[in-house]
């Protein structure tokens, strides 16, 4: 179970949210730091503060929640694609962020510096168990 977290207040009502979409399981609102408009957040109610800790089911279900929310913003903002970005350091409590956008150029660079094929080798084989 996730700590006392900004949005385990969030869902309790505690701090108000501009929220877009809900079920009984999931709530999904807006960034207010967004990287574009319509940035969303979509979290489970019930807090796990590491996205891949949490139960199979559960895990399945709020990725349901993240692709209806996706489709709800990509219609609604009329943009090309609704990038989704998982980081999971910023709060300890399982969120995506889905964000709409007509570009890559629009979004932050992910892109990384190339790495010596012999090391992406080596690191393929430790990641592989070998």
């Amino acid at each position: 179970m996730a700590a006392d977290t900004i949005f385990s207040k969030i869902v309790r009502g505690e701090i108000p949210c501009h929220k877009v979409w809900e079920d009984d399981r999931h709530l999904a609102f807006l960034d207010i730091r967004p990287l574009r408009p319509g940035h969303t957040l979509v979290i489970p109610k019930v807090g796990v503060d590491y996205l891949f800790d949490m139960e199979p089911e559960a895990y399945g279900a709020l990725m349901q929640a993240v692709r209806t929310v996706a489709r709800l913003l990509k219609e609604r903002t009329q943009c090309q694609r609704v990038v989704e970005v998982v980081l999971g350091y910023e709060v300890p409590h399982a969120h995506v962020h889905l964000i709409p956008s007509d570009s890559m150029a629009e979004l932050p660079s992910f892109a990384g510096s190339p790495m010596d094929p012999g090391e992406l080798a080596k690191l393929a084989a430790r990641i592989r168990g070998q």
